[in-house]
């Protein structure tokens, strides 16, 4: 096992030297996708805002470096790392990830994508594409200088998490505890192409005052039928990614209840469905 450990290892170093040698900006990773190196303030009794600026590693996706020594300086410092992470919205690619999940429920993930394409006049351009071993896919694009794209996860629609600034990709070559992240044929030969302007809208929304929602009534009448639409098997991503959109839009304590009562009517039990609910909730307060 040390042996196939170290043999990883030095695999997933090269893999981030090549990375970072076309300007992308990678940290070390660990086989559960996280980053590899532990916070140097984890034992500070009180918490630490720190994102480098103490110069020690163990920043996550604040670590992500493209110059070749220091990106040795870090894997030798976490030499159980079978991975390396690309992060995103950095110069100079200032990379988007489209995370495309392919596990039931979210299995019309790229029907999704398809039916944004068509209804908002935009098509996915040739470009890097990952297989993830559970088969999803990450598509890779670039943004442009100066907007921020920010991590999002369902929001677009079922299935669709977006990997923006400080967000962090798991790169080609990597082994995680579920397998090896490759490259899809017919894309080794590509780099990350521009993200079309419609969908790069779509992924930038403006930020909107509680009290300028408009039909917040209609909105919410909305959501609560698109969660009573479940069928069994998505259930509980439907009403994650409703009340996800409620407290992104102000109304999701006022629409906790008829979530709640929805989910019921579909076939989660209310423990499930509150748990449902307050992840949605803390997931917005994190943003």
């Amino acid at each position: 096992m040390a042996t196939i450990d170290r043999q990883a290892a030095t695999l997933a170093l090269a893999h981030a030297l090549s990375a970072a040698e076309r300007g992308l900006p990678v940290i070390p990773l660990s086989r559960t996708k996280l980053p590899a190196l532990p916070s140097p303030h984890r034992d500070d009794p009180r918490p630490v805002l720190c994102r480098g600026e103490c110069g020690l590693p163990g920043h996550g996706v604040h670590d992500a470096t493209t110059d070749p020594a220091a990106v040795r300086a870090l894997f030798a410092a976490a030499p159980w790392a079978t991975g390396y992470g690309i992060a995103c919205g950095r110069p100079p690619h200032h990379l988007i990830g489209i995370d495309l999940d392919t596990k039931p429920p979210e299995a019309d993930a790229t029907a999704a994508l398809q039916h944004l394409a068509l209804r908002h006049l935009f098509t996915i351009p040739e470009t890097v594409v990952v297989i993830t071993p559970s088969g999803g896919r990450h598509i890779w694009l670039t943004g442009p200088p100066g907007t921020v794209v920010p991590n999002s996860a369902s929001r677009l629609a079922p299935g669709i998490d977006i990997r923006g600034a400080g967000g962090y990709l798991v790169g080609p070559g990597s082994l995680s505890t579920r397998g090896v992240y490759r490259l899809a044929p017919g894309t080794a030969h590509l780099g990350p192409a521009p993200c079309p302007r419609a969908l790069l809208d779509l992924l930038t929304p403006p930020s909107r005052p509680h009290a300028a929602q408009p039909h917040g009534d209609h909105q919410g009448h909305g959501l609560v039928q698109f969660v009573l639409a479940a069928h069994e098997g998505q259930r509980n991503t439907r009403l994650f990614w409703a009340a996800c959109r409620a407290y992104e839009n102000g109304i999701g304590e006022e629409l906790a209840g008829a979530l709640t009562s929805a989910a019921i009517r579909t076939g989660l039990t209310e423990q499930e469905a509150r748990a449902t609910i307050a992840s949605a909730a803390r997931m917005n307060a994190a943003r």
